[in-house]
């Protein structure tokens, strides 16, 4: 069998996996659920790794500014390895004509850059980077981005293997970049050293709590 062939029989199966789950896609309820997931897009991911910046800059968090930075470290890595695949493959997407054929491509049209899905990249790159530093919340983190990633395809954006291979990519992104800011964590905001411009009294305190 040629690798053509063996291909083809790959994204037939893919299809009708997804086939199986995508029947309702315009229904009321798909639409809001597709609505919800709409979260895992592009621009909100970084609204939500500058908000949770944001968040940490008022409240004097050093930690949880460490963290927004690696959540956004760890997106736009994901973004760049997203976007350089969508680059040279094509694949139709299921609401645009059922086309399960992944090929060699160099089209830009949404339409036809359903591989790999961008969703679920983004969600669990920053899902991935938000658990590393606080694994007490890693389960709802996890399964927040999952939700996001499997909603794709009964909402008919996406076939099941555009999603996995969306959620390979996030987590070697974060994988990746958390890598490279180990190379250069001295320029980093350090979990749980008090910021300075706290009063003399309170940073004591919180020094000997990190002493104990």
């Amino acid at each position: 069998m040629t690798q053509q062939k063996k291909r083809n029989r790959v994204a037939h199966a893919d299809h009708r996996i997804s086939s199986k789950v995508n029947g309702e896609r315009d229904s009321r309820v798909m639409r809001m659920l597709g609505a919800a997931s709409e979260i895992g897009d592009q621009p909100q991911m970084r609204l939500l790794c500058a908000g949770t910046i944001a968040l940490a800059l008022a409240r004097r968090d050093r930690g949880l500014a460490a963290t927004g930075l690696k959540m956004l470290a760890a997106h736009t890595l994901a973004t760049w390895g997203k976007s350089g695949v969508k680059a040279v493959i094509n694949r139709t997407r299921p609401e645009s004509g059922d086309d399960p054929k992944v090929r060699l491509g160099s089209s830009e049209e949404h339409a036809e850059n359903s591989f790999p899905s961008g969703h679920s990249a983004g969600a669990v790159s920053v899902a991935e980077a938000f658990a590393r530093d606080y694994p007490q919340h890693a389960v709802a983190a996890r399964l927040a981005a999952f939700a996001v990633s499997a909603i794709q395809v009964p909402r008919g954006t996406h076939y099941a293997g555009d999603v996995a291979a969306g959620m390979l990519i996030g987590l070697a992104a974060e994988r990746a970049s958390d890598g490279a800011l180990r190379r250069v964590s001295h320029l980093l905001p350090e979990r749980g050293v008090p910021d300075r411009r706290l009063d003399p009294a309170r940073r004591s305190q919180l020094l000997d709590v990190r002493r104990e």
